[in-house]
């Protein structure tokens, strides 16, 4: 009886040993997920790779001053793998387009925190505006003095096009000329490039007859051509698209969150910072933003989804 009563014992002993155990690794696992230790921010190129890397390298000391953590910023190849990457938790923010966000969500990789700001922009000419807005456009460029004149021009024509997840460089041209009766995935030849400055200088230099890009990435190119915006002219705009996302991993706690798009906006109104921001993405600022903003992306999806069948 007494050597039960001791195993007993000894039993309970070992029972709230493992028990509090288990809620010490429990309560260490909730705060390492939701309040980052380091920070972990993912970038798509939009342009030259290199370029763009290096650009974005002097956000990782204005983040870390205001976060008081490290941060390490990276570029990725294409918005796919920077949802992996989401999934995995090796990254913590990406720089997400709206159909890359929705993938994102849709695969529980993601939650958007902010849309970027921009400039209007006027046409003809491609002139910004001094409004700031939420949305932007894609266009149909062709090289001027094609026998492009429409949309309707494209069959049979090559085509720049982005990833399936760039909303400006395929999914918003591609839904819309399907509704108009143009399905372009099956009377084109679709050209995937990297970077919408490429797609514009595949028009210029002829590699193909059209691209799709968003309004205005001529002026991508105009550093190095200033001619670009009377060589390769637009064609078709689409309905407005909600604007990129800065998207962070579900399991990110809401305290951090705050702070972090705090940080965002912060260096968006800094000149400094929107220095920088605007040589990346020619964002001009960042808006606190919410899952049903996308909506009419999932919209678009839709017909891209049928346009498989």
């Amino acid at each position: 009886m007494k050597k039960f009563r001791k195993l007993l014992a000894g039993a309970a002993v070992l029972l709230v040993a493992v028990m509090a155990t288990a809620c010490s690794g429990k309560s260490k696992s909730e705060n390492s997920s939701g309040t980052p230790k380091e920070l972990n921010v993912q970038f798509v190129p939009s342009q030259a790779a290199t370029e763009l890397e290096s650009r974005a390298k002097p956000l990782e000391k204005m983040l870390s001053d205001r976060l008081g953590i490290p941060v390490h910023v990276s570029m990725s190849t294409d918005y796919n793998t920077v949802v992996e990457a989401m999934k995995s938790k090796k990254v913590d923010v990406g720089f997400l387009p709206p159909n890359g966000y929705v993938l994102a969500h849709k695969q529980g990789a993601a939650d958007v925190l902010l849309q970027a700001q921009r400039y209007g922009v006027k046409q003809p000419g491609g002139r910004p505006t001094k409004n700031l807005v939420n949305t932007y456009r894609a266009e149909i460029l062709v090289k001027k003095g094609s026998n492009i004149k429409s949309w309707k021009d494209l069959k049979g024509k090559s085509i720049s096009i982005q990833s399936p997840t760039s909303s400006a460089g395929y999914v918003y041209p591609i839904a819309e000329l399907k509704e108009k009766g143009l399905d372009v995935k099956k009377s084109c030849k679709l050209v995937t490039v990297t970077g919408q400055d490429q797609s514009v200088l595949n028009v210029l230099n002829g590699d193909t007859d059209a691209a799709f890009v968003f309004e205005d990435a001529r002026t991508i190119v105009k550093k190095d051509n200033p001619k670009i915006m009377s060589q390769v002219v637009p064609i078709y705009f689409t309905k407005p698209i909600p604007n990129d996302t800065i998207s962070v991993v579900p399991s990110m706690s809401k305290s951090f969150r705050k702070k972090l798009a705090n940080a965002f906006i912060d260096i968006g109104k800094s000149k400094k910072g929107r220095k920088i921001i605007e040589s990346i993405y020619t964002h001009e600022g960042y808006v606190t933003s919410k899952d049903s903003d996308f909506n009419v992306v999932r919209k678009y999806e839709k017909i891209i989804e049928s346009t498989k069948k």
